[in-house]
């Protein structure tokens, strides 16, 4: 008898003891835009993307989900595969590639005659509503002048879970790259105010 109460007692605190599984996630990224060779319009100057800033509650490895206007809850076991501000520039790159295919979009300067693209994220994560939030500005500089932009996008999430979040979220992302160049685009007579 109490050979079974033991061993009943040390499953019981094994299946107690177990630890939750981690769960990594990175942006999707189409691969054939890097497999593609780009020629580049020599009339239109490359893109630097310099850099994709994110607020301190996005620095670390959580995803992140707002549960009431105020609130925000950082993952501890669903986390991102690598730095976010990263996979941010790296998405970005690809999706500009893809949208401006006469132009050659860069995470480094090229050369000496570049336009230069910031962005700085203010949101990039689920809400308690069931949207995807997705914000924050962009500004390019094209032979001096400045162009600057907000994004400010609220996505509905088709289904619950991490992974419907992640693809929404790249969607999201996708649809400012898409600003972007429509932007960008215009540059050749000159950018819009």
């Amino acid at each position: 008898m109490r050979k079974s109460l033991f061993a009943a007692a040390v499953l019981l605190m094994v299946g107690c003891s177990s630890t939750p599984t981690t769960t990594y996630y990175q942006l999707p990224t189409d691969s054939t835009v890097s497999a593609v060779t780009t020629t580049a319009d020599s009339t239109q100057p490359a893109i630097w993307v310099e850099q994709v800033s994110v607020p301190d509650y996005l620095v670390g490895n959580g995803l992140v989900y707002q549960t009431s206007e105020v609130k925000y809850v950082i993952a501890t076991s669903n986390l991102w595969g690598s730095p976010l501000d990263q996979q941010l520039k790296q998405t970005l790159v690809s999706n500009l590639s893809r949208a401006m295919p006469g132009r050659l979009v860069s995470a480094t300067p090229l050369g000496d005659t570049h336009d230069t693209l910031d962005v700085s994220v203010s949101g990039f994560h689920g809400r308690y509503d069931g949207r995807v939030i997705v914000s924050g500005a962009w500004v390019l500089q094209h032979q001096g002048q400045i162009t600057r932009r907000e994004f400010n996008l609220a996505l509905p999430q088709q289904q619950d879970g991490y992974d419907s979040l992640v693809k929404t979220l790249a969607q999201g992302w996708q649809q400012v790259a898409q600003q972007i160049a429509q932007n960008s685009q215009a540059s050749s007579g000159g950018l819009t105010r």
